[in-house]
């Protein structure tokens, strides 16, 4: 059965305030979000969820953020996995992607949820395949069930929120949190400037550093050092990777957090305190 007239508007209305709320988030410079004791005592960092309701409901359960008024979370990925429509096969993940601008709407400075790929492709129809299922079709087949024709009118609504999303957490003592890194950073400029200003809506389209950010899988360690150092980071968190464990460290930069999965894995970094790679490694739990 197709939403309300009045569902469907509460819905369009939520993602104009996430919006609004990522815009003007506190310690936005550019695209990316600059953390200090002053704004935060603790963040709660996640991976990228693709559907998952059980482990969104845990991170929320654990994070406690109406318990802890100065503690942050950055979710990521939340599109393109999970349950399906029984009519049509359609893709529920949509659903998620309007429980976090939720969470932004009323944790307007305290929820950062980070720019990825699979959001990204829903805002320019660039086709992910999986399991020999088109990601992108299913998605639209899930939100036609839902909104029937007005579909495209939620759609319109939540083009925006993506794009004011952030790519980057940067919180002090050398810590870098995106989605993921560009490829050949050691090789191949990458505009940096990309993480302090306001991007162009074009910029999404194009392919440019924005996709390569996001989309980029280059676990090299000389990419990871060189990618620190363009961001001046010790230690970089990033999702993006599927991570039977939860979590991995394929350098000495990088940790990637995964949270789509049964050992789903999270990390809580106190603000204002340095830490290496193994110090947060050893911070690093599973959602239960």
């Amino acid at each position: 059965m197709v939403a309300s007239l009045d569902y469907i508007e509460k819905v369009i209305d939520t993602y104009a305030s996430a919006t609004e709320a990522n815009w003007s988030t506190g310690g936005r410079e550019g695209s990316t979000i600059v953390l200090g004791p002053a704004w935060a005592d603790d963040v709660m960092v996640t991976g990228d969820l693709h559907g998952n309701r059980r482990n969104l409901n845990l991170i929320r359960r654990i994070a406690e953020l109406d318990k802890h008024p100065k503690r942050h979370l950055v979710l990521q990925e939340v599109c393109h996995g999970g349950p399906t429509y029984p009519a049509n096969g359609g893709c529920m993940s949509h659903t998620m992607l309007e429980d976090v601008a939720k969470m932004k709407a009323q944790y307007r400075d305290r929820v950062h949820f980070l720019l990825g790929n699979h959001e990204l492709s829903e805002i320019t129809d660039y086709p992910i395949q999986k399991n020999k299922q088109m990601l992108n079709l299913l998605f639209r087949l899930g939100m036609q069930q839902m909104y029937g024709s007005a579909s495209d009118k939620v759609r319109e609504s939540f083009v925006p929120f993506i794009q004011s999303c952030p790519l980057a957490v940067q919180l002090p003592g050398g810590i870098f949190i995106s989605h993921s890194i560009p490829e050949k950073a050691d090789t191949v400029r990458f505009d940096k400037s990309l993480f302090t200003r306001s991007l162009d809506p074009m910029e999404f389209y194009d392919q440019g550093g924005v996709f390569d950010l996001v989309w980029g899988r280059d676990y090299r360690q000389e990419n990871a050092d060189a990618f620190a150092r363009l961001v001046r980071a010790e230690v970089l968190i990033n999702g993006h990777e599927p991570c039977p464990e939860g979590f991995a460290t394929p350098n000495t930069r990088q940790i990637i957090l995964d949270c789509c999965g049964d050992k789903a894995c999270y990390v809580i970094l106190p603000v204002g305190q340095k830490g290496s790679q193994e110090e947060i490694v050893k911070r690093i739990q599973m959602l239960k």
